[in-house]
Formats: C-alpha cells, sequence, structure tokens
C-alpha cells in the first residue's frame, strides 16, 4: 500500500500522553502528527461498546471536520475478573470527569479481595485518508499483565500506577508507573500502542 499523502495526520485526540507516543513513533517515516483541538476539531462522541467501532468513528468525525488524513485510537485495560472491564469506559472508570487517580481508586477497590488479577491493555488504532476512505488502515496491539494491589509511581498515564508485565513477559513487580519513561523511545518498547503502531507502519508504508 502506499503512503497517505499529504504527510500531516490529525491525531482525533487531546491526550497529551497519546499525542507523544505517537509522535514519536510516526517520526521515521516524516508525519507531522497535529492534536485536534489544534485544527479546531471537537472530539467525537463514543456511544459504542468496541474499541473498533469507537476508533472509526473518531477518526472519521475529525477526517471530515479537519479535511486532513486522520489517526484515531481508542484504548482500555480489560480486566479478566471484571468480564472486561472498565473496557471501552476505562477513561471514565470512576465517573464522567474522573482522573487517572480515581479511575485507579476504582479499578483497586473493584478488585478487592480477588485473587484473579490478569489483565490486558487493548489498543485499536485506526488511519483513514479521507472521510469516506472504503478501506482504513487497522491495527491492533496488546499488553499483558496483572492488576497490583494498590497503585504505585508516577510515571505514564492511565492505569500504568496499578499495572505490571506478566510474569510470561517479566519477571519484575514493578508496575508501569514506577519504571523510568525516559528516554521515551526505550520506555515505548513494550508499550501496548506501540504495538499497534508498529503495525499500522507495517500495513501503511
Amino acid at each position: 500500500m502506499t503512503h497517505m499523502h499529504p504527510r500531516r495526520l490529525v491525531l482525533a485526540s487531546d491526550n497529551a500522553g497519546k499525542l507523544a507516543e505517537l509522535q514519536a513513533l510516526l517520526e521515521p517515516l516524516q508525519i507531522e502528527v497535529l492534536p485536534q483541538r489544534l485544527l479546531g476539531v471537537v472530539g467525537a462522541v463514543e456511544p459504542h461498546s468496541t474499541f473498533l467501532e469507537n476508533a472509526l468513528a473518531k477518526a472519521r468525525h475529525a477526517a471530515q471536520a479537519s479535511g486532513l488524513p486522520a489517526l484515531a485510537d481508542d484504548s482500555g485495560l480489560c480486566c479478566v475478573a471484571l468480564n472486561g472491564s472498565p473496557g471501552v469506559r476505562s477513561a471514565r472508570f470512576a465517573g464522567d470527569g474522573a482522573g487517572d487517580a480515581q479511575n485507579n481508586a476504582q479499578l483497586v477497590a473493584r478488585l478487592a479481595g480477588i485473587e484473579e488479577r490478569r489483565a490486558h491493555y487493548v489498543c485499536l488504532l485506526v488511519a483513514m485518508r479521507s472521510p469516506q476512505d472504503p478501506e482504513p488502515i487497522v491495527a491492533e496491539g496488546r499488553w499483558f499483565g496483572r492488576i497490583v494491589t494498590e497503585p504505585r509511581g508516577t510515571n505514564g498515564f492511565g492505569y500504568d500506577p496499578s499495572s505490571r508485565a506478566a510474569p510470561t513477559v517479566s519477571a519484575t513487580t514493578r508496575t508501569s508507573g514506577s519504571t523510568s519513561w525516559a528516554p521515551p523511545r526505550r520506555s515505548l518498547r513494550r508499550n501496548r500502542r506501540t504495538r499497534s503502531a508498529t503495525a499500522l507502519r507495517r500495513c501503511g508504508t
């Protein structure tokens, strides 16, 4: 598949953490990633129950509003003991307007006394050349781990303070939030968004 032109993409998100990760990942391709707010684009609603449907809706909305190719992701944490929750509501697990600290506290509280701690992050990335693109590029990344009993660390964002790598991936007991995130490229190698972005690059370049 050929390169997408022009070499500018609007990111259908105002999340600073996502923007920094995706800018670093797409920099080698000489693609400029612009947050939607810089182009006056208001975020799309996310009414769907799956990551893929929400990512498609956000990418299509951003492409329509900006006139540029659009990149969107929908991502979240899925816990085995909670039947996949918080899932697509990961950013709002503790309620609308909740921040990372509140969401982490809600997660730990919901899992209190439960032995089953397995969970995984999911990231669905969608790239669309136009709102009518009949062949959007879709890539998925997953990162498997376990939820700790108490959040630790202040690095990263989202549920990083509450999650650590699965034993099959790493023997560490440190959470993602207590692991150094500098320099960025070093920490990106095992990130779930990195895995989906890498797949996206392979499909679209």
